[in-house]
This record gives C-alpha cells, structure tokens and sequence, in this order.
C-alpha cells in the first residue's frame, strides 16, 4: 500500500521560470514532484533554521521555501508566498 502524506498548505497558482523547466526536463523530472514534496511538508535541504521558519509560517502565515536537486545535480527553490495564491519553482540562481 502506497501512504500518501496529507497536504499541509494550499499551493495556489503554479508557475516556473524557464531554466527550472529546462533543468526538469534535463533530468526527465517532472514539477509535480517537487511541488507534491514542498505542500508534503518536504521541504528538502533546507538548515534547520530555514525548517524551522516554514513551520511558523505554517502557523502564523508567511512565504514558505523549499530546496530541492534534480537527478542532473541542478539546485531548485520551491516557494510559496504568504497569501497561498502563488507557488513558484526556480532555479536558484533565478532567484
């Protein structure tokens, strides 16, 4: 049986920049991956400083950050803002 982890925040709109797309496609990975990760609660490889702020702003509101690296290495930020109407995945150098 497949367990799949509950939702922790709504993601809102979906949008990426073009060097994340082409890093997805790079590594023959998809967005969804990641966004499932990010609203899972998975937030990556974030320290436990940035972990700890995305659980607060779970609570109180605020714009939550994840970190992800493709299959090809290629470093990602999956953000979502404060409102819940917009998430974002990016490059970190889009950034």
């Amino acid at each position: 049986m497949i367990e799949i982890p509950v939702p922790k925040f709504d993601l809102g709109k979906l949008v990426a920049t073009p060097g994340a797309l082409a890093a997805l496609e790079e590594s023959q990975q998809t967005s969804w991956h990641f966004f499932f990760r990010h609203m899972s609660g998975d937030f990556g490889e974030l320290d436990d400083h940035d972990k700890f702020l995305n659980e607060q702003a779970l609570e109180e509101g605020g714009r939550i950050l994840s970190t992800y690296r493709t299959k090809r290495g290629k470093r990602l930020y999956v953000i979502t803002e404060s409102d819940r109407s917009l998430s974002t995945i990016l490059l970190v150098e889009e950034y």
